[in-house]
């Protein structure tokens, strides 16, 4: 596997967990490179991601057990709250783990309400693929 496609892969999987991370210049990047077929970068990036996303929904399913700690670091009244909007939107809102800020959060969330792995995964995959091949199609027309 060539360095920068497992960079690539890194930096998704980087991106979609709670960490401040950017992917899409690292695709960018490589797409204006061009020594890779862009179905390959849509591949590896959206894999990197939707797996990032799926170490959200895993720690949400223990992050329960913390809440009460001391250096938990979101209060048990946030923590309901987001349960709550979680509920009223439901797996929909899963749709949104695109979107920066918000979507890490929600892929955690999710594992917090216990929301069937499948589903998960086909709703996040979903949302990540499109989102990479958003950044393609955008830069074919640039």
């Amino acid at each position: 596997m060539a360095w920068s496609l497992l960079g690539l892969f890194l930096s998704a999987f980087g991106a979609a967990t709670l960490l401040p991370l950017q992917s899409e210049a690292v695709l960018l990047g490589l797409l204006f490179e061009g020594r890779y077929a862009p179905i390959w970068l849509i591949t590896v990036a959206s894999l990197g991601n939707i797996l990032g996303s799926c170490v959200n929904w895993y720690l949400g399913l223990r992050l329960e057990h913390y809440k009460n700690k001391k250096w938990f670091p979101v209060s048990v009244t946030q923590l309901e709250k987001a349960q709550r909007t979680y509920a009223k939107f439901g797996f929909w809102s899963l749709l949104l783990s695109w979107v920066p800020i918000i979507g890490d959060p929600i892929t955690l969330i999710a594992g917090l309400m216990k929301e069937n792995f499948a589903r998960f995964v086909l709703v996040v995959s979903l949302a990540k693929i499109g989102r990479y091949l958003f950044i393609y199609v955008a830069y074919t027309w640039v």
